[in-house]
């Protein structure tokens, strides 16, 4: 039997090198991007990209820079720019929280980011890294907040360098509008990459280009920093590792989709967090699982780990014979290039229906998308996580409902008379019981103190949670106080044990607990 890394070698080899063409150019626009330089990109895609893809617990996910962990460490450097000593070791750092992240078993966690949340995201950092461009793709040297550079390219059209305005043109036609089948056998972003650099040297144009590439593998360097700076570095490293983790998750939901297979999502997190640790000292920049890398790996054969493997070969062997070619692309061609990242990143499919969807997603959505612009990526994933939380535990809590009624006639003729069951109430209780409807309870209690018992019916309880059962253990409390006889009703013995639990074994006996109502009846 055939090795299983060697069985499907021929469709590996042939996707890890058609990823590695599509890895090249956005690494070095990524690494420029994100203001560590190309070096950083092509290092992060090499390392990460090989000992995620080793270690990992996604067989064909290809790792690399890409554009949500890019634009925030671009911020990061931007708000930091006077101890730019502490971003390596934030790197490091990262890469630590991610491994810690595996053997905690919070990789499901992904799961529970609502759709709207990470739809508002994906189009703000999309929005995000075109405004990056607008500089770049003129020709104009800027750094600073994706706005402030807008504004500034639009100050600065005057001053326009028209040879790389032409270039960035050139770039966003082919990368736009190159025909499919042509695009089937060269990449659009590398064939802009040929064309416009060849162009570029041709002609000897005067545009800003990438600069020096060195051909040899950066030096092993541990981070350096000071222990006063630790409370700086922690909240960067822990934003730069949620980031990445979920950026990961999702794409290797992607790959899940497109193989039938299943990712190990604890065990694909201790391989970016290996692969991130390990970058940071050669100087790479943070990298996670790409989604647009993968995606091409698998449809050109790719279906092992050897596939991530042979990418960061390809790159190794592009970086030790053609560093000084890839030293001379012009930064406007890198710009287009990014552009159309941008605008594939964006979330058309909530776009789509954005005219029907759910209020409160919408809502959602747009404070994501304006907060991931305006402030902060992991604000704005916080911000968006919270918001749906509470809106979806109200319209939860409007599905509860607390009903109140008499005894049943036929229960009354067998059990108890007339009189009896005039002055007993029934309080239905029917769907979620946690923070968001215990509330209810409290609101009808003046509505049964004045009976002679209350039947408290959680019959119908579909779940409790801590609060729900302290409202239940105030209920009873309550209507005790006022000598108000109480019989709660049960029949989900796991609700009725968690209840018992929490607390209310201190305040009632088996004789106030009823599995019918004919049993609570018959207990009075």
């Amino acid at each position: 039997m055939k090795n299983t890394l060697t069985a499907n070698l021929k469709g590996d080899i042939l996707g890890g090198i058609t990823a590695g063409i599509i890895a090249l150019p956005l690494a070095i626009a990524f690494g420029v991007s994100s203001g560590l330089g190309a070096t950083a990109g092509l290092y992060g895609a090499i390392i990460v990209g090989l000992l995620a893809s080793i270690f990992g617990g996604t067989p064909t996910q290809i790792s690399g820079p890409t554009g949500p962990l890019t634009v925030l460490v671009a911020s990061i450097i931007a708000a930091n720019s006077e101890i730019p000593e502490i971003i390596f070791a934030a790197l490091f750092l990262s890469g630590i929280f991610q491994i810690i992240f595996g053997l905690l078993k919070l990789g499901k966690l992904v799961n529970f980011i609502p759709y709207p949340v990470i739809s508002g995201f994906m189009s703000g950092i999309g929005s995000i890294i075109i405004l990056l461009q607008a500089n770049s793709i003129l020709g104009i040297e800027f750094a600073g907040t994706p706005i402030d550079g807008l504004i500034n390219a639009i100050k600065s059209l005057g001053s326009t360098n028209m040879q790389a305005l032409l270039l960035g043109i050139i770039t966003l036609l082919i990368v736009f509008f190159t025909p499919k089948k042509l695009a089937k056998i060269v990449p659009p972003p590398l064939l802009a990459l040929i064309i416009g650099t060849s162009i570029s040297v041709f002609f000897n144009f005067n545009v800003p280009t990438i600069g020096e590439i060195p051909s040899d593998f950066p030096a092993l360097k541990f981070p350096e920093f000071h222990i006063n700076q630790i409370e700086t570095i922690i909240p960067i490293a822990l934003t730069i590792a949620v980031l990445g983790s979920i950026d990961t998750l999702l794409t290797s939901l992607v790959a899940d989709s497109m193989t039938k297979t299943k990712h190990r999502s604890n065990r694909e997190l201790i391989g970016q967090g290996i692969g991130n640790l390990t970058a940071s000292l050669f100087g790479g920049l943070a990298s996670c699982g790409a989604t647009m890398r993968t995606a091409v790996n698998i449809r050109s054969g790719g279906r092992t780990k050897m596939s991530g493997v042979i990418h960061s070969i390809f790159l190794i062997l592009i970086v030790a014979f053609l560093a000084q070619i890839a030293s001379k692309i012009p930064l406007a061609i890198l710009a287009g290039i990014l552009i159309k990242v941008g605008v594939s990143i964006i979330d058309y499919k909530f776009l789509k229906v954005i005219k029907i969807a759910p209020k409160n997603d919408l809502l959602v959505m747009l404070l994501v998308y304006f907060i991931t612009i305006f402030d902060d990526l992991i604000l704005a994933v916080g911000v968006g996580v919270v918001m749906s939380s509470i809106l979806f535990a109200a319209n939860a809590a409007k599905e509860t409902n607390v009903k109140l009624r008499e005894i049943p006639n036929d229960t009354t003729t067998n059990y108890i008379n007339e009189d009896a069951a005039n002055n007993i109430m029934i309080m239905h209780i029917d769907g979620t019981l946690f923070f968001g409807s215990a509330s209810q309870i409290a609101s009808r209690i003046d509505e049964v103190w004045d009976n002679e018992a209350v039947i408290v019916d959680c019959s119908s309880i579909k779940t409790i949670d801590m609060s729900g059962v302290f409202a239940l253990e105030d209920l009873i409390l309550t209507l005790k106080s006022r000598d108000v006889r109480v019989i709660t009703i049960f029949n989900n013995r796991d609700i009725a044990a968690l209840a018992l639990k929490l607390g209310l074994r201190k305040i009632i006996t088996s004789k106030d607990i009823a599995f019918s109502t004919e049993e609570a009846v018959k207990n009075l």
